[in-house]
């Protein structure tokens, strides 16, 4: 009986003891200490630091390039811009005052005589006396960029001063920049002279000399904006061939 007490007390009470309280304290301790804190510290902390603040440099600077060369491509728009509106205001200055010298100017028209054709021409220098007829144009010249509108009018035929024919001139429009013709039928004598003259001189040198004078008043109207009243005058010298029944001069101031 005392055999079997000894022995199993031995055995369970030396073991349990020795083997768990010597690898427990030195495996788990070592490797906890030494391996996360080694790498924690010097890995994120170097590269944290440098990588984000290069980068941030860079796109500030290429943002700043990119708006002050965009500042300047506006600049020379801007520049060009206003070029070409100070040209085209120049440009509207000279044709404006080209239009005001040329266009808006309004001259005096002129009144002439046209051709004249000798119907009928008697003279008698010891009378003396002289009777004749032909036909001829009132020309009405308009020079200015707008009709002339003018009243009736007359014609007068005169021997030294004196009148011995007259016709009418009738109210018409001269279109702009043209000429209105009107054709008139002229007959002219001598009843109308004094005994005094020197008609009678001047017709046995075969010639006889008549003048012409006319006045046309109207208005000048262009682009129904100007309106202004102008009077054209006329003065013929008309000189008759008495031998050949032919006109020998005509001359229009």
């Amino acid at each position: 009986m005392s055999e079997k007490y000894n022995h199993p007390q031995q055995i369970p009470v030396h073991h349990p003891q020795q083997t768990p309280v010597h690898h427990t304290q030195q495996t788990p301790v070592h490797h906890t200490q030494q391996t996360p804190v080694h790498h924690t510290q010097q890995t994120p902390v170097h590269h944290t630091q440098q990588t984000p603040v290069q980068g941030y440099q860079r796109t500030g600077e290429d943002h700043s390039t990119t708006f002050q060369f965009n500042d300047e491509i506006k600049r020379q728009k801007r520049m060009k811009l206003y070029k070409y509106i100070g040209i085209f205001i120049l440009f509207q200055i000279i044709i404006l005052t080209v239009f005001a010298l040329i266009v808006m100017k309004v001259k005096t028209p002129k009144v002439r005589l046209g051709a004249i054709n000798i119907q009928s021409l008697d003279s008698v220098p010891a009378t003396p006396s002289f009777d004749a007829s032909f036909t001829t144009q009132i020309r009405v010249k308009n020079p200015n960029w707008g009709p002339f509108k003018f009243d009736a009018s007359t014609a007068t035929f005169s021997y030294q001063g004196v009148p011995v024919g007259q016709v009418v001139i009738p109210k018409s429009k001269a279109r702009m920049r043209s000429t209105k013709k009107i054709g008139v039928t002229v007959s002219v004598n001598s009843k109308a002279l004094p005994s005094g003259s020197d008609l009678g001189s001047e017709l046995k040198s075969g010639v006889l000399t008549l003048s012409s004078q006319a006045k046309v008043s109207g208005k000048v109207e262009i682009m129904a904006v100007t309106k202004k009243r102008k009077t054209a005058q006329m003065n013929c010298a008309i000189v008759f061939d008495l031998s050949t029944k032919a006109i020998q001069t005509l001359q229009c101031e």
